[in-house]
């Protein structure tokens, strides 16, 4: 009797990585309503505490408040380290110090970590939280001070300069979208080419996931060896990574640059170049980062739309960014182009995903659109009233911004309502954990015997 209270008492996996993120979110409102982390003649009220709270450990972005001129350096270091904690997770960064003092991981903790990172094997979990904080701290240094002479270039001192580097640096490479340069975030910066380029490969090398780099470390490590061994295969998961990547980063800079490039208010005044490139960065920061290099609010309808569309397809999983994920929708490619050529499994590569991937897939790209469509809704009616004006189009983008924890305004965050601000602080929590995980932490343990009874099959007419 005793042990079977003790096992209802004893938290599952997705259960202790919700409340995890919970406890940061309620401990980093506290520390920003403390009067020392906001400017002297700042107001916070505690929903806007709770709001930045839960954008900065959601790796979002979104901001009721503006971050430069509301927080002070205390307020901005508190930040700061949330970004950091939400972009690792609190699994990762406690199991690393365990596994650093010499400490066994129980198998409760590899279960969470393979929970936080999605990981269909158990193994391996030590080598995959020591990669993801020695990978983090490394990008993040070198970022840190590349983005200081790009800021010292740009006529800041040298103090300024270190401190705009190393918090655009974690920023970036944790797709958080936070920044401290003023209401204009990036747009005074869209001319700086180095400076773009270099926030730019943050967000990719962060958004990629760590398993996709522990691969790709590999591969380049035994192309390098001097003794001759096969180089390793990469995996399904990382070829579809890349892949998906790729091609979302150049379709998006394409069809951004056809549906902006005859507007006066983003590219029209441009030159050639810095069309492209603020395409381009425009296509990248879509990845759930959130720096803004052009005016989101002058965008097009059509680049509206297009932009809600990629925020909400996000990044890669087993990384800092957020979304459906890149993978999710190739799996979803993968198997409707196998179901038109009449197979019945989902192949590619010469090899099949399992059928309980795609419905893991479909399942959650269903349950985002639903999600997706449900905060539109309820935003429309709480924010009728609202002195900004905006269009159901505005909605759907903050939405989606949400949602894809990237954090893209166009300008209504600041203005919306006490019901406004919740829910949308509900779609950043949602779009960090991921809906399957919160929904099963929810619910109650999965049973094996659960799947030891089949029902006969009957086919039912669709299409």
């Amino acid at each position: 009797m005793t042990e079977g209270r003790a096992g209802a008492r004893k938290l599952s996996p997705p259960q202790i990585i919700v409340l995890s993120f919970a406890l940061i979110i309620l401990l980093g409102t506290l520390l920003l309503l403390l009067p020392a982390a906001r400017q002297p003649t700042a107001e916070v009220r505690v929903l806007d505490a709770l709001f930045t709270a839960v954008s900065a450990v959601c790796v979002t972005g979104l901001v009721t408040l503006n971050t430069a001129a509301t927080w002070s350096v205390v307020g901005k270091v508190v930040i700061l380290a949330l970004i950091q904690i939400g972009g690792l997770s609190l699994v990762t960064i406690f199991s690393f110090f365990m596994v650093n003092l010499g400490k066994r991981l129980s198998l409760q903790e590899r279960l969470t970590i393979q929970a936080a990172y999605n990981q269909t094997a158990l193994g391996g979990m030590t080598h995959l939280v020591r990669l993801a904080v020695k990978l983090t701290l490394l990008c993040e240094a070198c970022g840190a001070l590349l983005l200081t002479l790009c800021f010292r270039q740009q006529g800041q001192t040298w103090l300024n300069a270190a401190g705009y580097g190393l918090f655009h640096a974690i920023s970036a490479f944790c797709n958080a979208g936070f920044d401290i340069l003023g209401p204009d975030s990036l747009i005074p910066y869209a001319a700086d080419v180095g400076l773009n380029l270099l926030i730019m490969l943050l967000i990719i090398a962060g958004g990629l996931g760590f398993m996709v780099w522990g691969e790709l470390l590999r591969w380049l490590g035994t192309r390098r060896s001097p003794r001759r061994q096969a180089r390793p295969r990469l995996s399904l998961h990382s070829r579809l990574t890349l892949i998906m990547t790729g091609l979302l980063l150049a379709c998006g800079t394409l069809l951004f640059y056809a549906a902006e490039r005859r507007n006066p208010a983003t590219l029209a005044g441009l030159s050639e170049g810095q069309r492209w490139l603020s395409s381009a960065f425009q296509s990248v920061t879509l990845r759930t980062a959130g720096f803004a290099a052009l005016p989101q609010q002058a965008l097009t309808d059509g680049g509206k739309l297009l932009s809600s569309i990629l925020m909400l397809i996000g990044g890669s999983p087993g990384g800092t960014a957020g979304g459906i994920k890149t993978v999710t929708i190739a799996i979803l490619l993968c198997d409707s182009w196998s179901t038109l050529l009449g197979r019945r499994r989902t192949e590619v590569f010469h090899l099949s995903i399992a059928q309980l991937t795609v419905k893991k897939a479909l399942t959650i790209t269903l349950l985002m659109l639903l999600l997706l469509a449900l905060a539109t809704g309820l935003l429309s009616l709480t924010e009728a009233q609202v002195a900004y004006p905006h269009t159901l189009l505005d909605l759907l983008y903050e939405a989606a911004s949400a949602l894809g924890t990237v954090g893209l305004s166009t300008g209504l965050t600041a203005y919306l309502s006490p019901a406004g601000k919740i829910i949308l602080m509900l779609c950043m929590f949602i779009g960090r954990i991921g809906p399957i995980t919160l929904l099963v932490s929810l619910s109650r343990r999965y049973r094996e015997q659960d799947d030891l009874l089949e029902y006969p099959e009957e086919t039912v007419v669709i299409g």
